[in-house]
């Protein structure tokens, strides 16, 4: 039988590169929310996030993870999105929408920026219309769709499983 000690806060683990992989969403309701997604942006080795509106981050939630990132933030986020579209990077939605992909088949190109869409509205209109591809987490019961926080995580988890080293 294995001989398992507790070891908590164990070192980061470095990367071989850094991660490729940029989280933009609009201005989120809720800074629980934003600082959960800075917090685990930061330990999966992000380092930019991209939003619109005010950044409230809570620091008691996000755990000094705020100064790890470089967090944008624009007025409205779609003339950002345009910029990469237009450097060729890609755009993958985090949405449920018609013509989208299970999170369980989706592989993420190494260098993308995951849209995740606003904790009421989701991603809609001009700024669904720009995706590249469109990723969803199937829901098997009530209330149909995972908190915005609990969504980015899965998601930035499967990322980083399919590129566990950057």
């Amino acid at each position: 039988m294995p001989d398992f000690v507790h070891q908590r806060h164990k070192p980061a683990s470095a990367l071989r590169r850094p991660r490729e992989l940029v989280l933009a969403f609009p201005g989120l309701r809720s800074r629980v929310n934003l600082s959960r997604i800075v917090r685990l942006a930061s330990c999966a080795g992000i380092s930019r996030l991209v939003t619109s509106g005010s950044i409230r981050v809570d620091k008691n939630i996000s755990r000094g993870g705020e100064e790890e990132l470089e967090l944008e933030t624009h007025r409205t986020l779609l003339p950002t999105l345009k910029k990469f579209k237009q450097q060729e990077i890609p755009l993958v939605g985090l949405e449920q929408a018609k013509g989208s992909v299970s999170l369980y088949d989706f592989p993420f190109p190494q260098q993308c920026v995951l849209v995740i869409g606003h904790e009421r509205e989701g991603l809609e209109g001009e700024l669904l219309q720009l995706m590249d591809q469109v990723v969803e987490i199937p829901v098997y019961g009530l209330p149909m769709s995972y908190n915005v926080a609990t969504a980015t995580a899965m998601a930035v988890y499967e990322y980083c499983r399919q590129y566990p080293a950057g």
